[in-house]
């Protein structure tokens, strides 16, 4: 991984064009290709960024990063203030918690919970980025990947649309379909995951153990 603090302005231009004016950034360009530039604020979310694939060419005092459907993010360097380099090696993933675990095992045994006629292919199958929780086939043969978790944040939503970036490119999945799976999904999460084309589905953990629910039911 590659960290720049640098006094710069950034231009995206693409479906939309936005302009960020000069100030002192963080830029930071992952191994995988992905660029994002960071503010001191506002959590973990870039202010611009680019994910892979894409090409960096460094030109004199400005940066342009073009990917293959024609978008640019162009950094103007004012000043850099420190440039560094770090190997961080191969990451061993997200090391889910026993309820998020166990909710995958049990999505796997029966996958049909999620979505009629689903059939599972494999779990944790793996990309070039991470494994995806469950790999299934639809009745009609469609791949679809799905994201378990125990809380359905927005987080989880952007995961999923990474891993099936990476997975359309495979010609013997593509086109996949996501679904993104969680005991509650958030209502944010809901928003993105239907903007980004996916769908989200709440699981009752305790009904797929087999356990009823202390609820009152009128049959």
């Amino acid at each position: 991984m590659r960290l720049v603090i640098a006094r710069c302005s950034v231009d995206y231009a693409g479906r939309l064009a936005a302009h960020l004016p000069s100030a002192v950034r963080l830029i930071m360009v992952k191994a995988d290709g992905c660029v994002a530039i960071h503010a001191d604020g506002g959590a973990y979310k870039p202010l611009n960024w680019m994910n892979a694939p894409n090409t960096l060419v460094e030109e004199d005092g400005r940066w342009v990063v073009r990917n293959p459907k024609g978008e640019t993010l162009t950094i103007t360097l004012e000043e850099v203030v420190s440039d560094s380099a770090h190997e961080l090696g191969v990451d061993p993933g997200l090391v889910k918690d026993g309820v998020e675990a166990h909710l995958q095992e049990l999505l796997a045994a029966n996958p049909e919970a999620i979505a009629d006629g689903l059939t599972l292919v494999r779990r944790e199958f793996p990309t070039d980025i991470g494994p995806v929780d469950l790999l299934c086939r639809d009745a009609d043969g469609v791949a679809v990947a799905i994201e378990v978790k125990r809380r359905g944040e927005i987080d989880g939503v952007e995961q999923l649309v990474r891993y099936l970036e990476r997975m359309d490119r495979d010609p013997t999945l593509r086109p996949v379909q996501g679904i993104f799976v969680a005991q509650v999904v958030k209502p944010q999460a809901r928003v993105l995951a239907e903007a980004r084309g996916l769908r989200w589905v709440e699981v009752d953990y305790d009904e797929l153990r087999g356990i009823e629910s202390n609820e009152l039911r009128l049959f």
